[in-house]
């Protein structure tokens, strides 16, 4: 086939996937000597996208292609979202967590728990079950804790590339906000002096750990199997003045 008659292959193809579909997949199912050519559509097919005034983009997410709406008329997508049931939200402590398990992974629920000054156990559930985050091994020191990191659905969900494309601290924070929501998940007003001293705290101390992160290479850690997460009762015990967040 040539180039004119697989682009529309490709496209349809794009268009169906639920999750990005690989330039490999393509290359697999179109025939392995198409593979140039494929490479070619593929190529023309996001360039027609975005130099035309169509509403959708081809974007390459998570080492995939997948279909999107142009970032100029997301208000309007916003708009129409919300006639629609909204899907649950990630509370300020679940981003908190996956803030810092984006940057320094991979990391322990101590090292964790260091960061943010509270117990990460629920949270790391939360995000599990979410499968924003998986399990890679243990850590080659004492008591060889679980290691965490982020997976491809984080880098769906936050349309990005590959983890060289994580924003700033401050980008992510302005992410936060907005996958809070105009309600969000903040404490309700009549406790909103101690939530913001808490949350101002928690935010200094995130801030002052990350800050001198290469926050486009995650930290080279020793990782062994992966293996299933801890129960709460196999963590180190907490102190008992220190306060357990829920998600």
């Amino acid at each position: 086939m040539t180039e004119q008659e697989l682009k529309p292959i490709i496209e349809a193809l794009i268009y169906v996937t639920h999750e990005p579909i690989s330039e490999k997949t393509l290359i697999d199912l179109l025939g392995k000597e198409q593979q140039e050519s494929v490479r070619a559509a593929v190529k023309q097919l996001v360039e027609d996208y975005q130099a035309s005034t169509k509403g959708l983009e081809i974007k390459e997410v998570a080492n995939g292609y997948k279909m999107a709406t142009k970032p100029e008329h997301h208000e309007w997508v916003r708009k129409y979202l919300k006639y629609l049931t909204p899907p649950a939200k990630l509370s300020l402590a679940a981003l908190e967590t996956l803030a810092v398990i984006a940057y320094k992974q991979p990391i322990t629920v101590p090292e964790i728990q260091e960061v943010r000054g509270v117990s990460a156990v629920s949270v790391l559930k939360t995000l599990l079950d979410k499968k924003f985050i998986t399990t890679a091994g243990r850590k080659n020191v004492v008591g060889r804790p679980i290691l965490y990191k982020t997976t491809k659905e984080f880098l769906i969900h936050f349309g990005l590339k590959n983890l060289e494309e994580l924003p700033s601290l401050e980008e992510f924070e302005e992410l936060a906000r907005v996958s809070l929501g105009e309600e969000g998940a903040l404490s309700p007003a009549s406790d909103a002096a101690t939530h913001t001293e808490e949350t101002s705290s928690r935010e200094t101390s995130i801030q002052n750990t990350l800050s001198g992160s290469d926050l486009g290479t995650p930290v080279n850690e020793t990782v062994h199997s992966p293996v299933e997460l801890a129960t709460p009762e196999s963590e180190s015990p907490e102190p008992e003045n220190q306060t357990t967040e829920s998600t």
